[in-house]
């Protein structure tokens, strides 16, 4: 009788499994995000960044900002865009005046949180990850400004 009551078991938590969403179900798009901004961390690491927060959001914003971290004495909020391919529009280009006012909103949140009034700016980074290339990085230093 147990033998037949963990078979059943076994089935049951099976059957779950296959209709639960599974960590590799990841949308295509929504991974090759995620590995460009892996990449970018990296490469913003070694120019000398010093990254303090990743992802972060607000209640008040449908936005986040993908990176802040210090270069120097001044607060970067980091935009990551990345692109499969050079086929379209620079992935820069994606960060159109909505995205940076937005953008700006939840900085201004995490500057509440800062002591004192450092220098601050934004930085875009775009990523593309070419199939059979190096991640090709591009940095935009104080690519705009504060809405």
């Amino acid at each position: 009788m147990s033998g037949r009551f963990a078979q059943l078991t076994i089935r049951a938590l099976d059957s779950i499994g296959r209709i639960l969403p599974r960590r590799g179900a990841t949308a295509a798009h929504l991974r090759t995000g995620s590995r460009g901004e892996e990449e970018a961390y990296f490469y913003l690491r070694r120019q000398g960044y010093v990254m303090i927060a990743r992802n972060y959001r607000t209640a008040r914003s449908h936005s986040e900002l993908d990176m802040v971290g210090w270069e120097g004495e001044t607060l970067c909020f980091v935009e990551v865009k990345t692109r499969s391919s050079r086929g379209f529009l620079p992935a820069e280009s994606a960060v159109d005046y909505d995205k940076r006012r937005d953008l700006s909103r939840v900085a201004r949140e995490f500057l509440r949180q800062v002591p004192g009034r450092p220098p601050c700016r934004f930085d875009v980074v775009s990523v593309y990850l070419e199939p059979g290339r190096k991640a090709d990085i591009v940095l935009f230093k104080n690519a705009f400004s504060m809405a």
